[in-house]
């Protein structure tokens, strides 16, 4: 089944209108074919997220609930972890067209364009996926699109679903200093959504469980890259500042929004509890392009 599911994701990431870039950027694609993971919802390392993200972090079980679905065992439930890799022309332009002001640097429009876009793109693939489950008798959730998921951010700036800490569940990959997932397949510079269902898949083993096989930092102590690459000064070798992080993420929204908000599109999101229309998100994403792990595992 999950071949089929790869099959019928990849048909919809080829045809979809949604997975194109405006017209003033050529139309050419966001992503190219998606790769998929299944974790077993009752993996013990699903149990970890609560302590190294937050105790309301949800386990697969209780977004089940939550979602008013009928009452199951853990090990009966799977999630399965979707990864959308960024096509190479966004990767090379962003390179080639940072935008440098007197005050904050830029991200190429081109992906902040993408970055933009995707959000209603990967949305959309969960509806589907929902629907491929449903229509085959099973029944299936999503946090992305749910009333459930919460993004927290007084304080301490986390959610409580982490599509990246499920895609390392699934074995799809492993973190890096700047706490981003290297994926085995396609490195660093991609997006994510999942789906959890209580269709009978087969689960994808994890290479490791060590948390940063696939991170030149940790492995051998040889590379800073994104750190480097930071604006924010948001990367150490402590790890990543989020709210540092999330501020610089904030006033380059602004700046771009001034610069092509026409083009972008607007977006929801729940946030400490109520949903609130943001400024179309553009992201920044300097620690994820121009580094040994943009597009590969740089340790494999």
């Amino acid at each position: 089944m999950l071949n089929k599911l790869q099959e019928y994701l990849s048909e919809f990431i080829n045809t979809s209108n949604l997975n194109r870039l405006h017209e003033q950027y050529g139309g050419d694609k966001l992503f190219d074919d998606p790769v998929l993971g299944v974790a077993d919802g009752s993996d013990p390392i699903i149990c970890k997220f609560k302590e190294v993200i937050a105790p309301e972090h949800l386990t697969p079980l209780e977004l089940w609930g939550l979602e008013g679905k009928s009452e199951v065992l853990p090990g009966n439930l799977r999630v399965v972890s979707i990864v959308f890799p960024y096509i190479n022309r966004i990767r090379k332009e962003f390179k080639d067209n940072i935008i440098s002001l007197s005050r904050v640097i830029l991200p190429a429009e081109i992906y902040s364009v993408a970055r933009n876009y995707a959000n209603e793109l990967k949305k959309e693939a969960c509806r589907k996926t929902v629907r491929f489950f449903e229509e085959r008798g099973y029944s299936a959730v999503s946090a992305m699109i749910s009333d459930s998921f919460n993004i927290m951010t007084k304080g301490r700036f986390y959610s409580n679903w982490s599509e990246r800490h499920y895609a390392f569940a699934a074995g799809l990959g492993t973190f890096s200093l700047s706490e981003a997932m290297i994926t085995h397949a396609a490195g660093c510079n991609v997006r994510f959504a999942s789906v959890v269902t209580d269709a009978p898949l087969e689960i994808t083993s994890r290479k490791s469980d060590d948390p940063f096989a696939n991170c030149l930092f940790h492995v051998y102590g040889t590379c800073k890259k994104c750190a480097d690459n930071c604006p924010a000064g948001a990367i150490t070798e402590e790890g990543h500042d989020k709210n540092r992080c999330y501020a610089y993420g904030q006033k380059i929204s602004r700046k771009m929004n001034q610069r092509i908000g026409g083009l972008l599109k607007s977006h929801w999101r729940h946030i400490n509890g109520e949903w609130k229309e943001q400024r179309p998100p553009v992201g920044c994403a300097f620690c994820q392009f121009n580094v040994p792990c943009m597009d590969k595992n740089p340790v494999k």
